[in-house]
């Protein structure tokens, strides 16, 4: 008989901790009105996890890891003789593509990820169904719960110094005309930038976080490490139109509809950023 539940009453760290000291093996599936994670253990291990929408593939997996190539992924896609990830990782490490050890951290690091957000979530019905496991042809990483536990529970308080920090998401960015001294050291990754590559008037942070696929966590994490850099600064978004106060109270704005089209990334933006950096 499954295990049914909400978060309100029993949260992820409270499920995990149960799936350790009891060794179980199954499914584990938590879903909210929007998303669904499953996660797959084995005698108490984390072993592999994907949430509904997400391309957990092999190829897609070492390809956000920046183990592959674009060209490498789209002729790996088009081969119908690979039969699962399994094989896929074999060959590819005997083609020397990639190594062993190049496929296990990436899983492992997709896996992670997947969980982590999970601790975020206040809400959410869930059903544990014992022996039941479904991977066949993944690739499966063992993952000790104590360090999953003790790292998620580490990012709920981040999440919950975020939330006080950045409240609203529907709120835009601009650079500031004097970047801070302390940008004479920046190294931004590959998602700083592509954040970055969409900063202007025009996009919320949220409306930045969904064309990017990026997460409420992952978005509040860049654009406040952007902030205390003293690299951008937080404007109402063009387009907003304040509502009539009522009662002598102003109301909140109101959003003009969501852009449905990708923005055009304007390379000068982000070239200027750089020549403005270099100059520091």
């Amino acid at each position: 008989m499954a295990l049914k539940g909400n978060l309100r009453d029993f949260s992820t760290t409270q499920l995990l901790n149960l799936i350790n000291l009891a060794r179980k093996t199954g499914t584990l599936t938590i879903e909210t009105r929007d998303s669904q994670v499953q996660m797959c253990f084995k005698e108490g291990k984390l072993i592999y996890a994907t949430e509904d929408g997400q391309d957990a593939r092999l190829v897609t997996v070492l390809l956000k890891a920046s183990k592959i190539s674009e060209e490498l992924a789209r002729t790996i896609r088009a081969r119908s003789d690979i039969k699962d990830d399994r094989e896929l990782g074999v060959l590819l490490t005997n083609a020397g593509y990639v190594s062993q050890q190049d496929v296990i951290d990436s899983m492992r690091n997709f896996t992670l990820e997947t969980v982590y957000k999970l601790f975020t979530w206040p809400e959410g019905s869930f059903r544990f169904e014992s022996s039941l496991l479904s991977i066949h042809g993944r690739v499966t990483v063992p993952i000790d719960l104590e360090n999953v536990i003790m790292e998620g529970s580490r990012r709920l308080k981040e999440w919950e110094r975020l939330q006080e920090e950045l409240p609203n998401l529907d709120v835009a960015l601009r650079f500031t005309d004097r970047p801070d001294a302390r940008l004479r050291t920046i190294n931004l990754t590959v998602e700083e930038w592509r954040v970055v590559s969409f900063i202007n008037p025009r996009n919320t942070v949220r409306q930045i976080a969904k064309y990017n696929n990026m997460s409420d966590f992952q978005i509040r994490r860049i654009v406040y490490g952007l902030f205390q850099a003293g690299l951008v600064e937080m404007i109402m978004p063009e387009g907003f139109e304040p509502k009539p106060s009522i009662a002598g109270v102003p109301a909140a704005p109101t959003a003009q509809p969501l852009v449905q089209q990708r923005p055009a990334v304007k390379r000068s933006v982000v070239q200027r950023l750089i020549d403005r950096i270099r100059e520091l």
